[in-house]
């Protein structure tokens, strides 16, 4: 019996225009930490760490290992580079606003899944704070508040595609993995659920937004579609409430 539904964020319940935000991302970023890291190292060191989260296994914090990997052999105060980030996020991170549209519907969707009185997942990648994927939640149109799990930095030692990741989340909302649903636009890391038993839905809308959906994250997160059997089932984000109601015998 389906007890949840887990939601990707990017491309899924909002529509990203990843290049445009890219090309602004790292260079504001790297402003806040001028005189923190070598001369032309943060960049690089912000890629390998957050690559690094790909290979997290389970074993600390998602934040932990990042930390970790973008101060390793450095003496730096750790925690004084971890301020700066929030100081990032809280201060400039509104500006990438405009790289992004809700997709259509999304609001009408969680409302139907909460009327079913199902646990509601928004099961983003989770290297980010959890002030900033409610920030990016609410571009999409949603509250947030009627979630019951937002996947982020403090609270994973997993990351998309690894099963680990989709296994924590079944761990902390309590449920089995064959009493889920993954919604999600991509088959490498979202449809990749299905390896463990979740039923899964793959959304359409974003091949109709851009013709390169999240290319330069494909570099970090990978694109593996070995093993991964299609998805049960397929369309817009819109079309998600009879797909739920089909798995709940309605």
């Amino acid at each position: 019996m389906l007890k949840a539904v887990l939601f990707d964020l990017d491309n899924t319940l909002i529509l990203f225009e990843e290049v445009k935000f890219v090309s602004g991302y790292y260079p504001r970023m790297a402003a806040r930490f001028e005189g923190v890291f070598p001369d032309g190292q943060f960049a690089e060191r912000l890629m390998k760490a957050t690559v690094e989260l790909r290979n997290n296994d389970g074993s600390r914090i998602n934040r932990e290992l990042f930390i970790a990997t973008l101060c390793d052999g450095l003496n730096v105060n750790r925690e004084e580079v971890w301020t700066r980030f929030e100081q990032f996020f809280s201060l400039d991170f509104d500006v990438f606003r405009d790289t992004v549209i809700a997709t259509p519907g999304a609001d009408n969707v969680f409302r139907h899944v909460k009327e079913r009185k199902l646990k509601l997942v928004v099961a983003t990648n989770p290297i980010w704070p959890l002030d900033v994927q409610r920030k990016r939640i609410s571009w999409a149109g949603l509250s947030g508040a009627e979630v019951d799990l937002i996947t982020h930095i403090d609270n994973m030692s997993y990351c998309k595609p690894q099963l680990g990741y989709f296994r924590q989340i079944c761990r902390l909302i309590d449920v089995q993995p064959d009493e889920c649903l993954m919604v999600g636009d991509d088959p490498a890391n979202d449809m990749v659920a299905a390896k463990i038993g979740m039923k899964t839905y793959q959304t359409t809308d974003s091949r109709a937004h851009s013709k390169q959906p999240l290319e330069v994250s494909k570099t970090v997160i990978g694109n593996n579609l070995e093993g991964i059997p299609p998805a049960d089932f397929s369309g817009p984000l819109t079309e998600v409430p009879p797909a739920i109601d089909n798995l709940l015998g309605l």
